[in-house]
């Protein structure tokens, strides 16, 4: 044990870079209390936590100072240990470090007396705390992990501190039509699938969670137990959806988990990034056999062929986005065509002159001589044009996909890669689409044109030149 914690402030300076800060009459305090002693270097910190904490309780003047400022240097350690921990966790992919989560939560001056201006984070941690229902160490990184301006900061990074199991608990699946359709873009199908599974989840977890909480348990959510998956796939058997092995489930939920911590990312002001297949497989290679590092012709075989694949990925994603776009046009004007001529005439033209020309929809009014921009609307239906085209695209790629991935990994390993190339598909399928959501929500002509503008436009210039030949 580290003896030294408990007189050793971890502080930062003026650059945000971390040191240490020696108390000396800490250091005296806690040498003169655990002097007669033996063995306190085996002792451990709850034994010496709670009896510093009842002669801080239990005292008044100094010696009671010296309690808490042992306490204090020692909280600034764990503080420093969280700070670390979320940077492995999230940083490099957020693109943050410990020098920037640090002054956040580390504004501890040493000081005995407390500011009458302003409590620090680490007095509030103590002030908070009870040794008769938790640990210092992890009272002090629940309080962390809670303080607001360390949470703005993270949200800002695309970074929310809340477990996925807690997500599903707390979101109702009477919000999963606006969160995975109008956010997300997902398909009623795919919404009504999402909310038998929340409901199902619902029925058995969080419910055992309120039983908990009534018991007086207040700990972190916990991934479901083997025999909570069994009793929620029961439920859903039952409701003649397809059948569910426990890892498959438990698939979905941390897929449901993951748009429901996109969406509130996004309602909070911070930004979300998506990983997309070339970024997965950039890091990991997870689509390819295991190859032996330690030879470097092997490494260079293995990156050769993750760079072959990737450019075949992408070959079949702009191929699978034109496709699905000119299969959904076709449709759409099919359709139109039967009922009026003319009116699937404007629909082209109002697609050409929104996405193409980026004109707004009472501009597109006017030019095409329509009553008002609600007209247009109504033609257009671009949300669920857009669902069309991500529905047509899931089924294109995925497809493609997984035949691509067999000339580049075992038929075993491509079983237990099955749902992971799902996600992944669908992650970067729901970025095309979300894109050309937000360029949908502030067409300008000086906004880059997303990747399904440009396909579709290329298309519509195709339909143009052929109709004036």
């Amino acid at each position: 044990m580290n003896f030294s914690k408990y007189w050793m402030l971890v502080t930062i300076d003026g650059m945000g870079e971390r040191k240490l800060k020696e108390i000396a009459l800490a250091k005296t305090f806690m040498i003169d209390v655990f002097a007669n002693l033996r063995g306190i270097d085996e002792m451990s910190d709850t034994l010496i936590q709670k009896q510093l904490f009842n002669l801080f309780e239990n005292n008044t003047g100094e010696q009671s100072l010296l309690a808490q400022r042992s306490l204090l240097c020692f909280i600034s350690w764990n503080i420093e240990q969280v700070c670390l921990q979320l940077v492995r966790q999230f940083g490099t992919f957020h693109g943050f470090t410990q020098r920037d989560l640090l002054p956040y939560v580390l504004d501890d001056d040493g000081s005995l007396q407390p500011s009458n201006k302003y409590q620090c984070v680490s007095r509030q941690i103590l002030q908070t705390f009870n040794p008769e229902k938790s640990s210092l160490s992890s009272w002090t990184s629940r309080k962390v992990k809670q303080h607001d301006p360390l949470n703005k900061f993270l949200l800002e990074c695309g970074v929310y501190l809340i477990s996925d199991w807690a997500i599903l608990n707390d979101t109702k699946t009477q919000q999963l039509p606006k969160i995975l359709g109008e956010f997300h873009s997902l398909t009623s199908i795919e919404i009504e699938r999402s909310q038998k599974i929340l409901a199902a989840y619902h029925s058995i977890y969080r419910i055992e969670r309120l039983e908990q909480r009534g018991r007086g348990y207040r700990g972190r959510c916990k991934v479901p137990t083997t025999e909570q998956l069994e009793k929620i796939r029961g439920i859903l058997n039952q409701t003649e959806m397809s059948k569910f092995s426990h890892e498959r489930l438990l698939g979905e939920l941390q897929q449901l988990a993951s748009q429901l911590r996109e969406y509130r990312i996004y309602v909070r002001g911070g930004k979300f990034i998506r990983d997309s297949l070339d970024e997965q497989l950039n890091q990991n290679y997870t689509l390819l056999e295991n190859i032996p590092a330690e030879n470097s012709e092997n490494l260079t075989i293995e990156v050769d062929r993750t760079q072959e694949f990737l450019k075949a990925y992408r070959l079949q994603m702009s191929n699978c986005l034109d496709s699905a776009l000119n299969s959904v046009v076709r449709s759409r004007v099919g359709k139109l065509q039967k009922k009026n001529v003319d009116k699937a005439n404007n629909f082209t033209t109002a697609l050409y002159l929104f996405h193409c020309e980026r004109l707004s929809m009472s501009e597109i009014a006017k030019k095409l001589g329509l009553r008002a921009q609600d007209t247009v609307t109504r033609l257009l239906k671009l949300k669920e044009f857009r669902a069309d085209v991500r529905q047509e695209i899931l089924l294109r790629l995925r497809e493609n996909i997984l035949e691509l991935a067999q000339s580049y990994s075992t038929p075993e390993r491509l079983k237990k890669l099955y749902l992971q190339i799902n996600e992944a598909i669908e992650e970067e399928i729901n970025k095309v689409i979300s894109q050309a959501d937000k360029e949908a929500s502030t067409i300008k002509s000086n906004v880059p044109m997303s990747c399904f503008s440009q396909t579709l436009c290329k298309q519509l210039e195709e339909r143009r030149k052929i109709h004036d030949s």
